[in-house]
């Protein structure tokens, strides 16, 4: 049974989508904090040994976390020249508490950084890039802002119908758009799971090819600006 209310959320994705989307992020988070479920401890790994690099690696950098979300998601690497959180929910996450991080934010979405070009020695994208607005932008402010012989880390869901909060549906081969300015370092491919990504890459969950049937999975990805 089709009720009011799902009638009224279909209507609203259809007319009103980064409302709506935004709309959803903020509930999500919100429900996280009052929840008390938030956990920064797995930042600072995923940063460094996951994509084989040390803290040490960070001195003196400038990096930028595209979908950053209010959990202080750079506040570790306090060695860097300068770190930066970029999302479109800055001003609602400041209430949440990100005022008091130890970093700075940007409230911009992935298709306008506001910031010069080859201005970042690391780009990252965390469970972000399938969440942008407009894919081709978004891939062409990466390019931009990541500087030569910059890094570009990413980790995200590929291969699952389009939702309201993750509009773009990521092809297995995500990789491949970068490479007319990326050189890729190293690439991995996990199972969704219970959709805990960090998780599954924790459990080092791989994507099993002899499955042949098609499901959405993830896939992270190490490169480097030609």
């Amino acid at each position: 049974m089709i009720t009011s209310r799902r009638i009224f959320g279909r209507l609203a994705a259809k007319l009103f989508p980064t409302w709506y989307k935004e709309y959803h992020e903020l509930s999500f988070w919100r429900k996280l904090f009052t929840g008390g479920q938030l956990s920064r401890e797995h930042y600072p790994w995923f940063y460094t040994r996951y994509f084989d690099l040390e803290p040490g690696f960070y001195e003196g950098k400038r990096i930028l976390d595209i979908g950053c979300g209010p959990c202080g998601s750079l506040e570790w690497a306090d060695m860097a020249a300068e770190r930066v959180g970029l999302d479109p929910l800055v001003p609602k996450y400041m209430k949440l508490g990100a005022n008091k991080h130890k970093m700075t934010y940007a409230a911009a979405p992935s298709e306008a950084i506001p910031f010069p070009d080859e201005h970042f020695d690391v780009v990252c994208s965390f469970n972000s890039l399938d969440h942008v607005a407009n894919l081709e932008r978004t891939l062409a402010e990466i390019r931009r802002v990541t500087r030569t012989g910059g890094l570009f880390l990413l980790i995200t869901e590929v291969g699952h119908p389009p939702t309201a909060c993750e509009p773009i549906d990521l092809p297995w081969n995500i990789t491949s758009a970068f490479l007319n300015s990326f050189e890729v370092i190293s690439e991995r491919l996990y199972e969704i799971g219970n959709h805990n990504i960090y998780r599954q890459i924790r459990e080092n969950k791989r994507f099993d090819t002899a499955n042949k049937t098609a499901r959405s999975g993830v896939v992270t990805a190490k490169m480097r600006k030609l």
